[in-house]
């Protein structure tokens, strides 16, 4: 068996592949929604940064209710059946510091995704959601496999100083 290609999904993407990949993406308030065919052993992710399109503009993976409606369509296009599909949940930090819920982007952004995917009858088998942090994930599409590791935050401080001492050459 040969390496696992790697792609790396930027927000307001999506990502589904029938050979196996690890795909690698960071979250703040964003969403990942991994989703897996265990049958066919393929899987597919997408990253969205808002809960949902307003019918103005562009209808992008920007948005929650587009992006998982996408991915779903891409699945079945690659032979899928939504009865097969499995997804796992990431992400929804609350990165903001603020208590107005216009600002609970996170908090929106997990509700549309537990409302979707239930309307897609589309079983949530895991999820890491909310609170504090950020996340780093990485999904394997063949098996349906999710690492994860928490980011710190960090003070607006604390990432000036990192900002000069990377453009120092300063390793910390």
């Amino acid at each position: 068996m040969g390496e696992i290609k790697t792609h790396y999904l930027y927000p307001a993407a999506l990502f589904a592949h029938r050979e196996p990949y690890l795909v690698n993406t960071v979250l703040g308030s964003c969403v990942a929604i991994c989703l897996h065919d265990p049958y066919l052993k393929i899987g597919g992710i997408n990253h969205y940064m808002l809960p949902l399109w307003n019918g103005q503009g562009l209808a992008s993976p920007k948005f929650g209710n587009i992006a998982i409606a996408k991915l779903v369509e891409k699945m079945i296009s690659m032979g899928s059946r939504e009865s097969h599909l499995v997804a796992k949940v990431f992400g929804g930090g609350n990165i903001f510091d603020s208590k107005l819920q216009q600002f609970q982007i996170g908090e929106r952004n997990i509700a549309i995704a537990e409302q979707t995917l239930s309307e897609y009858n589309i079983k949530i088998a895991g999820s890491s959601t909310g609170g504090p942090l950020g996340r780093k994930i990485q999904f394997l599409t063949s098996t349906g496999e999710v690492r994860q590791k928490m980011i710190q935050k960090h003070s607006p401080e604390q990432n000036v100083v990192e900002k000069l001492a990377c453009k120092a050459g300063i390793n910390n």
